[in-house]
């Protein structure tokens, strides 16, 4: 795991906590392979632009998936292949965090993975897809100790 961070703050996980929350999310979804995944922690305006130009949105949003682009037979050749990049915007965690009154690490755990979940190709868009998902992300939380996310009470 590679962790590219924009700004420092006290606040931010540890490498160790990325790397826990990337695992689980991995366990979870039965993927066996060894993998790199690179987090990029920015700040709004960056999100904003990185939001703009992928998603077409003019808002900084709190987490982003690139799935990699490697061929496959380059990638299963490889002993870690990219499994893809995982932009999260601190600010915005941070004032989610806050405002759906959950502490600050279950949410980060939350988004990590959230983001490594859609790397590994699961989406939200239709309500099937969405359900799948969710039970995968409320199934790694619980394994981490952390309330359902989709809950009031996730703390």
């Amino acid at each position: 795991m590679s962790l590219q961070r924009v700004t420092t703050h006290k606040e931010l996980p540890k490498s160790a906590d990325f790397r826990a929350w990337i695992n689980v999310a991995m366990i979870v979804a039965n993927y066996q392979f060894a993998s790199e995944v690179l987090i990029r922690i920015v700040d709004d305006e960056e999100s904003q632009s990185l939001n703009g130009q992928y998603r077409g949105k003019d808002y900084a949003t709190n987490v982003l998936s690139f799935p990699s682009e490697l061929p496959h037979e380059i990638a299963a050749a490889m002993t870690r292949a990219p499994l893809g990049d995982i932009i999260i915007c601190a600010p915005v965690v941070m004032a989610e965090a806050k405002e759906q009154e959950k502490s600050l690490q279950s949410h980060w755990a939350h988004l990590t993975i959230h983001g490594v979940l859609h790397l590994l190709g699961y989406d939200h868009i239709d309500d099937d897809e969405a359900e799948q998902m969710e039970a995968l992300e409320v199934q790694a939380m619980a394994l981490l100790g952390y309330s359902n996310p989709y809950t009031c009470d996730a703390a």
